[in-house]
């Protein structure tokens, strides 16, 4: 054997080994790239999973916004109801028209005074403008006269619109 085939052999030898020895390394590496690559979520994947909940968190809250304004209309169209038939019973048995809901508390007609759903007391004129008994609630304006008010006299109005 001369020299060139010896080292030839070597070098045949030392490259089959190599070989051996990279894909046995990659055999090695691959399972633990696998798992650093399954260990967590990125930065970005967060983020983007942060701003989906905050896009359906907020078409939630403007959907709910909506129907607590309705619910304060309807629940003061009720108490507008209630009240014009406190007054009705007042009427009746006191022979003499309630000023406030104060005197309708006084004669034992309501158990507490009541104001509408936006803090503002209700507004009772008797005798009324529009009937015997005219019952207002400012709306959510606050200010009696304005469109937003819910009135007695707008019952059949107010339920026809909602």
């Amino acid at each position: 054997m001369n020299f060139k085939q010896a080292a030839a052999g070597r070098t045949k030898h030392m490259t089959q080994g190599r070989q051996g020895m990279n894909t046995s390394r990659t055999e090695h590496n691959a399972p633990t790239l696998a798992r650093s690559a399954s260990r967590g979520m990125t930065l970005i994947e967060i983020m983007v999973v942060l701003a989906i909940i905050g896009l359906i968190v907020g078409g939630v809250a403007v959907a709910a916004f909506g129907q607590l304004g309705d619910a304060k209309i309807k629940t003061a169209t009720n108490d507008v109801t209630q009240i014009e038939s406190a007054c009705e019973m007042y009427m009746v048995q006191k022979n003499k028209c309630p000023k406030d809901m104060q005197e309708l508390k006084a004669g034992g007609i309501l158990k507490k005074s009541k104001k509408d759903p936006w803090g503002t007391a209700f507004q009772i004129t008797c005798p009324g403008e529009h009937g015997d008994i005219d019952v207002a609630s400012a709306g959510p304006d606050k200010q009696f006269g304005s469109e937003d008010d819910v009135n007695s006299w707008d019952e059949g109005d107010a339920e026809g619109n909602s």
